[in-house]
């Protein structure tokens, strides 16, 4: 008796920590103070969202297109371009310069009325990213040369492991 081929799925899907599973705070929650890095905006958050991937290149893909539908779902939808923008090149930058064998990359948003705080950790705290002025003919090298410019504010935050990178989008 022929017996057909077991297929394996291959596709790789990020999972989802207990922020990302559970339903957005109620507009009148505050976020804790202990839940806060030391540069996220003051104010009250209306959304966060955080999802850890695995780092290959289509966790980039789904990380682009997770955090523009949440913009988009937000009722922001001016910034939702902006946004995937930001979320590929931080969590390009995630992938070839601060992934390690078996540890996860974290793209973190946080939405208040002021701000949309995309943030991107990875486990390679010794490996800071800066900005560079890359040759005509480089491949690489413009990642945070966009970010800077699509970004109001972006910077660097160490962390007991690893490190993350944010970008700041003003919401007004």
């Amino acid at each position: 008796m022929h017996r057909p081929a077991l297929r394996r799925d291959r596709r790789i899907t990020p999972r989802p920590t207990a922020a990302a599973t559970s339903p957005p705070p109620t507009p009148t929650s505050e976020a804790r103070d202990h839940d806060r890095s030391p540069g996220d905006p003051p104010g009250r958050v209306l959304r966060e969202d955080r999802v850890d991937y695995t780092p290959t290149a289509h966790s980039v893909v789904l990380s682009r297109h997770r955090a523009a539908r949440l913009v988009l779902q937000c009722g922001h939808p001016a910034l939702a371009g902006d946004t995937a923008l930001l979320v590929s090149e931080l969590a390009t930058n995630a992938l070839l310069h601060g992934a390690i064998r078996g540890r996860l990359f974290r793209v973190h948003l946080r939405l208040t009325a002021d701000v949309l705080r995309i943030a991107v950790s990875d486990p390679r705290g010794e490996r800071l990213p800066s900005l560079r002025r890359p040759d005509a003919d480089d491949c690489y090298g413009r990642g945070l040369l966009i970010v800077a410019q699509l970004a109001d504010d972006w910077g660097v935050e160490p962390r007991t492991v690893g490190k993350t990178v944010f970008a700041e989008l003003s919401v007004r």
